[in-house]
């Protein structure tokens, strides 16, 4: 795993921005895998810079969104429908054919489940997925004791989960307590992965799914057995790394390397 440590979020975002576009530079129809929550919306504003300044370009990309809510319609202000929309979507050139994000109303789960992984495959399968973490080490809505070979399915979000998510709702009662997910099987065979975090409520997160054991208990930690893995976090939330000095060695490091 490549560790990059920025000075705070504005430069993590820069960071993950310019990773994005070097994808969609070398593969201009690149299949994107995105996450919601507070985490990515500096990389999703620095997209849309690069796109209104620099001319990137969405208009063959296709996406996969990680989960949605169980119950949410799309128009709901905290839908992951109406957040990518309103924080990106509609701020670029993609094509709305070419976008896939999990429905929260569907009455079959199972049947939309295993046609949105089969949709994943047709499509090629995901070359950069976007990831942020949770502050109990989960990635996408896979809640500590998720298997690390779990596909997309419905899911029960934990109690600490529902805490964290609070503050977007007027009140705690008012956030579901289920949701459709790519399953961390799912995440780990996207071609290329980018893990975000900042802030100091991120460190021990952080910390354990880098540097702690693989465990479902923290399934960010399953990210060590991917093969292309960065994350981009800045200094609050890589806090709590042992190998901290050594992550920041290695990346001064690598302009000279051969």
């Amino acid at each position: 795993m490549e560790i990059i440590i920025a000075d705070d979020a504005d430069q993590m975002s820069r960071t993950a921005a310019r990773i994005v576009r070097r994808v969609l530079n070398a593969k201009p129809n690149a299949v994107l895998g995105l996450a919601t929550g507070s985490t990515p919306l500096g990389l999703y504003r620095e997209l849309v810079r690069m796109h209104r300044e620099e001319g990137l370009d969405f208009s063959q990309v296709t996406t996969f969104n990680l989960d949605e809510y169980v119950g949410l319609p799309k128009n709901h202000p905290q839908s992951y429908h109406w957040f990518m929309h309103e924080n990106l979507f509609r701020h670029v050139n993609i094509a709305p054919q070419n976008i896939y994000i999990p429905l929260g109303t569907t009455d079959n789960s199972a049947a939309f489940c295993a046609w949105y992984e089969e949709r994943i495959r047709q499509c090629g399968g995901i070359d950069l997925q976007i990831l942020g973490i949770g502050s109990d080490g989960h990635i996408a809505f896979n809640e500590p004791s998720s298997s690390l070979g779990s596909r997309t399915r419905i899911k029960t979000l934990a109690q600490q989960t529902i805490r964290d998510n609070a503050r977007f709702f007027a009140s705690i009662d008012q956030v579901p307590i289920y949701a459709i997910t790519m399953g961390v099987g799912t995440i780990l065979e996207a071609k290329k992965i980018v893990l975000l975090a900042n802030g100091p409520h991120k460190a021990d997160a952080v910390a354990a799914a880098i540097e702690g054991p693989v465990t479902s208990m923290i399934t960010a930690s399953a990210l060590q057995l991917h093969r292309d893995v960065t994350a981009v976090i800045d200094r609050d939330s890589a806090a709590q790394l042992k190998m901290r000095d050594y992550y920041v060695w290695v990346q001064e490091k690598m302009v000279d390397a051969p």
